[in-house]
């Protein structure tokens, strides 16, 4: 599948990230009273190749995110290093294995990789240690900014070096919130692959027999478009099944079931996309089903209204509870009280339990959201971003709608709570799931970008699950 943003034809932008990266290492240092010093260098390490346990084969490889973000490197074995007061980036590959070239072929050169990367220059990882090495004699205290994970063959090198491990890894996740130009496109091309690849899943439903059936189309798509990795692992949950919120089976009949739920998304250059769609698996929702779409709608078309730079991430996630109250209400599953007693009992959580959305990047959870995990509010325990979004994040926006047992009936049984849901009612929903709808979305100054094409109007859907186009 072609990139249409012109901006992908060039380098990605590793330099310009080292100099935010060095600007942040600046600033937390001078909120300590302290100056960077004159010698400053960014050393990263990227991921290793591991064999498989008792086996000759490789680990499948992920780059390490850091080290990407600092290079545009998805090569194993390399290593950088970022002189922070000559900004230069340089980058060390592999050297050349006759052995190896014989099974896999030539690997990348480093005239290549020049030509490839936005660096300065590019050595073989054979020239790490007198690399290192010359940067103590060019100045008796440099300062070697790292991770915690190095290599142990350089590590008398480094020894010898004053090393900070403590402030580099904060700094990184920290800059990668916000998103350039250069990122923005590659999200929005992963998001262009994922939405072909939730087509083609919604035209394969009429003929499709098993979970696994649709999961294969899906990754097929997304293999025919480039994109070999995914995201994450996809979520095909197919009736009940959709009501686990990481289902991960993918292996039941659809005989008999309602609803599918799509979670799944395309990697492309080490950049997620992260959509889910709910989709009638025969053919229209049936009464119930449309009726708890068209609430978890209202939901995010409510979280959006509110969503620009500089809002509080927990007010769009309350104000999506107070639709989903409000909606529960009118359906009759929720009773016995106002909406704002609801609220307050946090009745709504037994339906919406995990958080309105995350940050979005080189990792589908992506970094500097801050969760609170120990939270005594139910409501915010697994919001996956606390405080204010910032202008150029990717965020995800995804509401939903569950009918858990394993969730729900304990609410049913505590005297406190069961006063509040029909169990009458609510006997006729079991067997929709979960409505789950997920976009990616650029935060702007004054409002957001939706990068998510993937269909996801009712009638849409059908039409093309029909058959239409």
């Amino acid at each position: 599948m072609e990139q249409k943003d012109p901006i992908l034809k060039g380098k990605y932008p590793a330099k310009s990230h080292c100099a935010r990266v060095a600007e942040h290492l600046a600033t937390h240092l001078a909120e300590r009273n302290k100056q960077i010093p004159t010698t400053s260098i960014i050393y990263l390490e990227g991921q290793k190749t591991i064999l498989q346990e008792d086996n000759d084969e490789p680990q499948p490889f992920r780059q390490r995110r850091s080290f990407f973000y600092l290079s545009g490197c998805a090569l194993s074995d390399c290593h950088l290093t970022y002189n922070i007061s000559t900004s230069t980036l340089t980058l060390f590959i592999p050297p050349l294995d006759p052995d190896t070239v014989i099974w896999s072929g030539l690997p990348l050169l480093p005239k290549d990789a020049l030509d490839q990367y936005d660096i300065d220059e590019c050595l073989t990882t054979s020239d790490l240690p007198s690399h290192l090495s010359r940067l103590s004699e060019q100045d008796p205290t440099p300062t070697l900014y790292t991770k915690t994970e190095t290599s142990t063959s350089l590590s008398s090198v480094l020894a010898d070096l004053p090393t900070d491990s403590s402030m580099l890894h904060p700094v990184i996740d920290e800059c990668r919130v916000v998103k350039d130009p250069y990122e923005i496109a590659l999200i929005r091309h992963a998001n262009d692959i994922s939405t072909r690849a939730h087509i083609a899943v919604l035209r394969a439903i009429p003929t499709a027999k098993n979970e696994q059936d649709l999961e294969a189309t899906f990754i097929a798509s997304c293999i025919s478009s480039g994109a070999k990795e995914q995201a994450y692992s996809g979520i095909f949950g197919s009736g009940e099944n959709a009501a686990t919120l990481h289902y991960q089976g993918n292996n039941q009949s659809l005989s008999g079931r309602q609803n599918l739920l799509v979670d799944a998304g395309a990697e492309w250059s080490c950049y997620c996309s992260d959509v889910t769609r709910t989709m009638p698996l025969r053919g229209t929702f049936s009464r119930e089903s449309r009726a708890i779409y068209t609430l978890v709608q209202e939901m995010q078309s409510a979280s959006f209204a509110l969503l620009r730079a500089g809002v509080s991430w927990e007010s769009l996630h309350l104000r999506a509870h107070e639709v989903a109250i409000a909606g529960l209400l009118q359906l009759g599953i929720l009773r016995n009280g106002s909406p704002d007693e609801l609220l307050q009992e946090r009745i709504s959580v037994a339906f919406f339990p995990h958080g309105l959305g995350h940050y979005l990047g080189m990792d589908t959870h992506d970094t500097g959201g801050k969760p609170d995990h120990g939270d005594p509010d139910g409501m915010f325990r697994y919001l996956r971003i606390r405080g204010e979004v910032p202008e150029g994040s990717v965020v995800t926006v995804e509401p939903g709608v569950y009918f858990c047992r394993f969730i729900v009936e304990p609410y049913l049984k505590d005297e406190r709570t069961r006063r509040f849901v029909d169990e009458g009612v609510l006997e006729r929903y079991w067997e929709v799931g979960g409505v789950r709808i997920e976009d990616d979305v650029l935060v702007t100054k004054d409002g957001y970008e939706n990068l998510t094409t993937a269909p996801k109007g009712i009638e849409e859907m059908e039409r093309i699950i029909g058959g239409g186009e």
